[in-house]
């Protein structure tokens, strides 16, 4: 069964063309943006689309086929990290606490910060291909941490004042300090928010 991660990556890869793919050319896709993501991380968002093709073990015209612009694929991995990190969510209820599932959540959040902030420079150029993930954003990620929020207050481990788009807009907050690549601080600072939750959780 196809992920709702694959899912949403394709659709941002079928981009103008709104031809559904073959199964070998999802697999390009997925392969491709995952491996976009990798070298982003490690060389920035500037690297070579050689140097993506052959982590993807694909050819440059393959990416291109799928991605005409580098801004296509540099949305294509925003869309994948907010896709991945949302998922988590329900993966965290179904394996923890509530609590401790939105504990872990906002830590798994912190990474995307993280991650994103590789893409920062690009996402805020203007590029057309990214007018809509401030709101691809908001629709994925609000409602997967409504629902670690919803889950954690009716268990009376957390306060139920506050909202996702708080909570989301703080740690981006936070995470800002952190200006190398060693999120440690961050992952302290938004450790104390969760526990601030915490503050009349119980009764």
């Amino acid at each position: 069964m196809m992920t709702a991660t694959k899912k949403n990556t394709i659709a941002g890869a079928q981009g103008s063309s709104e031809r559904p793919l073959r199964a070998d050319a999802r697999r390009n896709v997925d392969t491709v943006v995952q491996s976009a993501r990798k070298v982003f991380a490690e060389s920035g968002v500037d690297a070579p689309m050689r140097e993506i093709a052959t982590e993807a073990g694909v050819g440059v015209g393959t990416i291109y086929r799928h991605f005409p612009q580098r801004a296509d694929l540099i949305a294509a991995v925003f869309r994948h990290e907010v896709d991945a990190c949302a998922a988590a969510a329900a993966q965290l209820l179904g394996q923890y606490a509530p609590g401790e599932a939105l504990d872990r959540w906002m830590q798994r959040y912190v990474d995307f910060i993280v991650a994103k902030r590789g893409l920062a420079s690009s996402l805020y150029s203007g590029a057309a291909a990214y007018e809509g993930l401030p709101t691809y954003f908001d629709k994925h990620l609000e409602p997967a941490l409504q629902a670690l929020i919803d889950a954690a207050a009716a268990s009376k481990e957390i306060r139920a004042d506050v909202s996702p788009n708080e909570l989301l807009r703080a740690v981006a907050n936070l995470c800002r300090p952190a200006g190398d690549d060693d999120p440690a601080q961050a992952r302290l600072l938004v450790a104390l928010l969760v526990d601030g939750l915490r503050y009349r959780g119980t009764k």
